[in-house]
This record gives C-alpha cells, structure tokens and sequence, in this order.
C-alpha cells in the first residue's frame, strides 16, 4: 500500500525528544563505520563523513521508511574498489571523480527506476542470490580488514586470490602491537554486544585505542594510524570527466543499484510490516536515486542502505528519519571542529569494527540453513558466493541473474499438474473408461507447454482411454502462443480419438484468451468441477455455455 507522501513521518513533538537521543547513538556508530568504508572503497575518510551529511538529510526528507538508514556499507565499498580498481588508481584524484560520478549514474538509474515503476526487478535477486553475493563481498572484504588488524601491508584493491596470498606471505611482517590492539577492540566489540547493545561500542573502542596509541608512542612503533583529515564543509560540485568515462561506469552503477534496490526495499517493507506502517518502494527508489546524486556532488560516494544500522536503532526505540538528519548534523560540527580528534585514530581498531560488523554478512547460518531447506537453493547460493568472490560484483551480479532467470524457468517447465475429484482434492487413481479432471497449476506457456501436452497424451494413451478430459484451469492465468499451440495439438489428438475435451473453472481474461486463439471450438465449458464430472459421464450438454460463462467456484 502507497503512503500518503508526508514529510519525517511519525515524528510528533513527544518522540521528539527520544529520537533525537537516537541520532546521537546513530552518530556514535556511523563515523567510524563509514571512516572503515571509505577505506575500504579506496577513498579518504573525509568521502565517508561527506556521505554522513547531505545524502542522509535528502533521503530522510523524501524517503517513505520512518526506520531504514541509508549510508554506505560494506557490501557497496567494496562494490566501489572493486570496480573501479580497473580504471585508476586507489587514493588518487581520478579515482575519486569516479567515484563520485559512479553515484551520480546509480542515483539516475534509481530515478528511471522509481519513474517507470521497476522496483519488481528487484524480486528477481532471491534471498538464496543475495546471501551469496554479500557473502561473497563480505569475505573479500575481511581478508582486507584481517591485514589491517595484524599490520601486513597488502593492495586492498587486488583480487581476491592475491589478496589472500599476499596476507599470507605478509604474516612473517605483522605487528606485534597492531595485533594486540586489534584482539581488545574485537573482545570489547563482541562482549560488549552481548551485554549492552544500546552502548556506542565502536566508539568506545576508537577512543581508548586513540588515547593508547598517543599516550604510548605506539605510532612510532610501526602501528598504523588514520592520519590527517582535512577540516571543513563539504562543497558542491560536478565532476568533470570524458564521455568514454561515464560509460565504463554504468555496468557497477547498475550492479550496485541492483544490490541496494533488493535489499533496501526488503528490509523496508519488513521493518513496515514490523512496525504497523505503509511503505511505497518508488518513493523509496526516488530517495535512493536523489540520496546517491547527493552524494555525487559533495564528494562523498554510493550510498546503499545499512541493515545493521537499521536494526541498531529499531532496537532502542526509534521510529523515524529524524536521527539521520541528527547524525547529519553531528558530522558536521565534527568536521568543522573536530577533525583533529581523528588523526591518531588506529587503523588495526578501525579494521577490527569493520571485521565486526560485516562478520554476519557472510551468511554462514544462511547456507546452512539453505542446505536443509533445499538443495538446488543452497547451491545457487554458493555459485553466487564464488562468483563475486573470484569473478568479481560486475560479473558476480550478471549471475546471479543468470541463476534467477534458471531458477525461475526450471520452476515454471514442472509445475504441478493432477488429477483431481469432484471437490478438487487429489484423485491420482481415475477409473478407467470414466471421465478424468487434470489440474494444470500454472500459467500455459513455452517453458511448460511441452508438461501439459505430454501429460494430456498421457491420459489419452491409456487403455481404456477414458470417456472425455476435463482440464481445470484455476491456476492457469495466462496462455502464449505456443501455449494455444500445445492446446490445440491435444484438442486435435482428443477429437481423433473420440476423447471429449472440457473446461472447468475458467478465469474471465483466460477465457478470452482461449477464444482470440480460436481454442473454445468443440470444447465443453463447465462452471465447477462437480458439474464437468455430472455432465460427462451422462453425456455431454446439448448446448455448450458460451466463452465468459464459467466463473470460479
């Protein structure tokens, strides 16, 4: 259901107060996540904390969600380095161009999106698709953080496979300090959790590693910190490249709205349903598309939506966007006046957050509980895992689509198809000689066409062939061309062989259908499957009941 379109919606003067205490919790998680994010995106801090400011004040003001948090994460940082390590270099100026210019391309594709109503698209990333890709990102995202937290030097944006030869060839290198500071942020990151989920851990953890660092001289002994920020606003412009660039990014920006535009409108509806409130995904699709645009041009980079953070603050109460804009502008007094506060912050601590948080994204229990459920499931799942683990999102993304569009023809070729009574219960024993009901449960069309033909020659081939056929056609909601082909195929064997034909239960657009196609000819149309098997076995009608007669019983 649409929602009324209505500005911050569940805010009123007396949650005022509380969300607002929500923002301050939101702020204490988001800075240091999206410092790690920025890292690993390939990008300075300062590109994770611009996109803390302006993109989350315009989504939180367009977005139809009172709860979903929209911000770079994980999945889409390493979306970022991955696909434009291939164009320039990490940490360099025109690899920030486009970046920016990657966000600026997804925000217009969320835009076309939301204009011509394609949030359905995202239905086909099931969640077996999804578990796999993130999980995949994930792990390429870990072996990177992993070499933070021992101080091994690696390139964050090789692949996969050389990222984790070199950490492993690099574990002789490691740091003795690096290590121990990242083994208390993990143990504080994951107790502290279970004992206190409402406390700002990862902040806790960026102030007393910060304070140990300088207090300790830790810095000269080879532990690798944040550095220098610059101080100030973030400014608003284009970013200027050649035509021949833009084009080279459309492919990841169509990966990463994808991505975004599957999970963010599943945990959006969930949290709505959840909750007792109406979402509308295009205007949902609207906010990510001007939130990412946002992002483009006051140089921070693609922004997605953040499950964890969601969750953080679903749990202590809050109910709407005004946190987003509370966080917003926190970060900005932040990096007018506190930029020097982040200088001495520890990369191993900052790892170690980032270790923390994407640790559940590798859907672990999620395939496992695949492999129970459904075999071909599970392994749709882990070709989607080692896709975008060792082929990379852009191709990782390409099959899982793929897999989709299988999965989905595979499911269509065998739908079920029966033999039913008198009251639509299974009958998979007809008496021989007697009328028989077959229930095909699906739309009739070239996937399956070749399933209901064999499955009617099925019937007619018996001896005794029984006195007539009766097709319930419930289920079926559409028929195509070579669906009407395969119909009139058996039509024509059952006539041959003095085998009547009936319809039952017929919807009004299907029978339609049936008859632009010239399929009704001969063909008896009964309104239930009680009056088909009367009629039949006394005889058919003297008048057959014109198309559009039968309704649904």
């Amino acid at each position: 259901m649409a929602s009324r379109f209505r500005v911050l919606p569940g805010l009123t003067a007396r949650t005022a107060v509380r969300e607002s205490l929500a923002g301050v919790t939101l702020l204490a998680l988001a800075v240091p996540l999206n410092i790690g994010y920025a890292q690993i995106a390939g990008l300075p801090a300062t590109a994770g904390l611009y996109a803390l400011i302006l993109p989350a004040v315009v989504y939180a003001l367009l977005v139809s969600s009172r709860q979903l948090i929209a911000s770079p994460d994980a999945a889409a940082a390493a979306l970022v380095a991955s696909s434009l390590g291939g164009l320039a270099v990490a940490g360099g100026a025109d690899y920030a161009t486009l970046a920016l210019a990657q966000a600026i391309i997804g925000g217009l594709m969320f835009g076309l999106f939301a204009l011509f109503r394609l949030g359905f698209l995202a239905n086909f990333l099931s969640k077996p698709i999804l578990i796999g890709f993130v999980g995949g990102l994930a792990l390429d995202i870990l072996v990177s953080q992993l070499a933070k937290m021992l101080g091994v030097k690696i390139d964050s944006g090789a692949e996969f496979v050389d990222k984790l030869t070199a950490l492993i060839s690099g574990l002789g290198t490691a740091n003795v300090f690096s290590i121990a500071l990242s083994a208390g942020s993990v143990v504080v990151l994951l107790v502290g959790r279970r004992f206190g989920r409402q406390v700002p851990w990862a902040l806790a953890v960026l102030v007393v590693s910060t304070i140990v660092v300088v207090t300790t001289g830790l810095e000269a002994r080879g532990v690798s910190v944040l550095g220098p920020i610059e101080a100030g606003l973030p400014t608003l412009s284009w970013p200027v490249l050649p035509w021949s660039s833009w084009l080279a990014l459309i492919p990841s920006a169509l990966a990463l709205t994808m991505v975004t535009m599957a999970e963010g409108l599943l945990v959006s509806r969930n949290y709505g349903e959840k909750r007792g409130y109406s979402t509308d995904p295009n205007r949902d699709l609207l906010a990510f598309g001007a939130a990412n645009v946002a992002a483009g041009v006051s140089g921070g980079f693609t922004v997605g939506s953040s499950t964890s953070r969601t969750a953080a603050l679903d749990q202590i109460g809050s109910r709407t966007q005004l946190p987003s804009i509370v966080a917003a502008v926190g970060t900005l007094l932040l990096l007018v006046f506190g930029t020097a506060l982040l200088e001495h912050i520890p990369s191993p601590a900052i790892g170690a957050i980032v270790a923390v948080a994407i640790l559940p994204l590798l859907g672990i229990d999620e395939l496992r509980r695949l492999w129970s459920a459904d075999r071909f499931e599970f392994v749709v799942g882990a070709v989607c895992f080692l896709g975008a683990l060792l082929l990379g999102p852009i191709l990782g993304i390409l099959l899982a689509f793929v897999l989709a569009l299988v999965n989905l023809a595979q499911r269509a070729a065998s739908p079920a198809i029966d033999t039913v009574g008198a009251d639509g219960a299974a009958a998979p024993r007809p008496t021989p000689g007697e009328p028989v009901i077959l229930r095909f449960a699906a739309p009739l069309f070239f996937a399956n066409a070749a399933s209901f033909e064999r499955a009617v020659s099925d019937l007619a081939d018996a001896q005794p062939p029984p006195r007539a056929i009766v097709l319930d056609l419930e289920a079926v909601t559409d028929i195509d061309v070579t669906g009407s082909e395969s119909f009139a195929a058996v039509s024509k064997k059952l006539r041959d062989r003095d085998i009547r034909l009936a319809i039952t239960r017929v919807r009004t657009d299907l029978t339609e259908r049936l008859d632009h196609f010239g399929l009704l000819e001969g063909v008896i149309v009964y309104a239930t499957n009680r009056d088909a098997l009367v009629g039949e076995q006394s005889g058919p009608p003297r008048t057959a009941a014109k198309p559009g007669d039968a309704e649904r019983s």
